[in-house]
């Protein structure tokens, strides 16, 4: 059964602690490749949590949305970074032209919004993070799909 946990974001700054506990969490197990699908509605999230986990990373430069450029890549605590939104992506072989696959090797971290529009050419998720709007904050549902995405959870403790 695969390790899940919902935490209640009450805020940005909530959203933003998490960012920051997942980058550690990285940092502390070191994963030769590692996937995070982030899903939610318009508004939900994403791209703030994608900000506050390259920030936790170390990254101090500008971190705009990929919406329109579809990819972003980033270098931050030893890891090669690629921040995707598949927003605007009308077939999953679209993907072919942005050179995920070629770039996603040793050392690389993959964050991946509206990771539904790359069905069956993306990397599998080791976490998937599901983002609702959930009153004034977000509800973060955390489920973890691989070996790597469990020992993430573990290393984020009970009350991330």
């Amino acid at each position: 059964m695969a390790q899940s946990r919902t935490l209640t974001l009450a805020d940005p700054a909530a959203t933003e602690r998490l960012g920051h506990a997942v980058a550690q969490a990285l940092v502390a197990q070191q994963p030769v490749t590692f996937s995070l699908y982030l899903e939610g509605e318009l508004g939900a999230g994403k791209t703030a949590f994608a900000r506050a986990l390259l920030a936790g990373l170390g990254y101090e430069g500008r971190v705009p949305s990929p919406t329109y450029t579809l990819v972003e890549p980033y270098s931050a605590a030893g890891f090669q970074l690629l921040h995707a939104d598949l927003y605007r992506l009308e077939d999953p072989a679209e993907l072919e032209a942005l050179g995920i696959a070629d770039q996603f090797g040793p050392g690389c971290l993959l964050l991946v919004e509206w990771p539904v529009r790359g069905q069956g050419r993306l990397p599998p998720a080791d976490i998937r993070l599901c983002l609702s709007v959930a009153g004034q904050g977000r509800q973060a549902a955390l489920e973890a799909r691989s070996a790597a995405g469990e020992r993430l959870l573990e290393l984020l403790g009970p009350g991330s």
